[in-house]
């Protein structure tokens, strides 16, 4: 066996773990173009989607959890306010603080963004695959959560 052929395996991981990441990143593209998600900044995506998962917090609190400055995290949450999809309220046991959570319009809005991706991608799945090629994507998606989970 010559070094070339010792080295296939390794060279085709890392083809496979370039090609995967292009696509991943493709598909991601695709997923964000089939909901409306306006002039959010990354920034202030990922605010709303850690108010979403972990609850009502401060603005201190989500500075601290985005890894930025609290002044640059008040300018995020002022255009967040503005744009309806958050509130405060003071806290009930520091009045000085004020808790933020997402409004219930902002919670429909999340949940109508994700209805549309998903079903865009049912639809091109069923569109483009065969029985068989979805069989095969499933059986995929199976060995790609077997790399990511711990």
């Amino acid at each position: 066996m010559d070094g070339h052929s010792k080295n296939q395996p390794m060279a085709d991981a890392v083809t496979l773990a370039q090609d995967l990441r292009a696509l991943i990143s493709k598909v991601k593209r695709r997923l964000r173009e089939q909901a409306d998600v306006g002039d959010l900044t990354p920034s202030q995506t990922s605010v709303l989607l850690r108010l979403e998962k972990d609850g009502p917090a401060t603005t201190s609190s989500l500075a601290r959890a985005e890894g930025i400055r609290p002044q640059s995290m008040g300018a995020v949450i002022a255009v967040l306010e503005g744009a309806g999809h958050v509130k405060g309220v003071p806290d009930p046991t520091d009045g000085r603080r004020i808790v933020l959570s997402l409004t219930d319009h902002c919670r429909e809005w999340i949940r109508e963004g994700r209805a549309a991706r998903q079903d865009w991608l049912a639809r091109t799945l069923q569109a483009r695959l065969s029985v068989q090629e979805r069989y095969d994507a499933t059986a995929a998606v199976a060995l790609l959560g077997r790399v990511v989970d711990e």
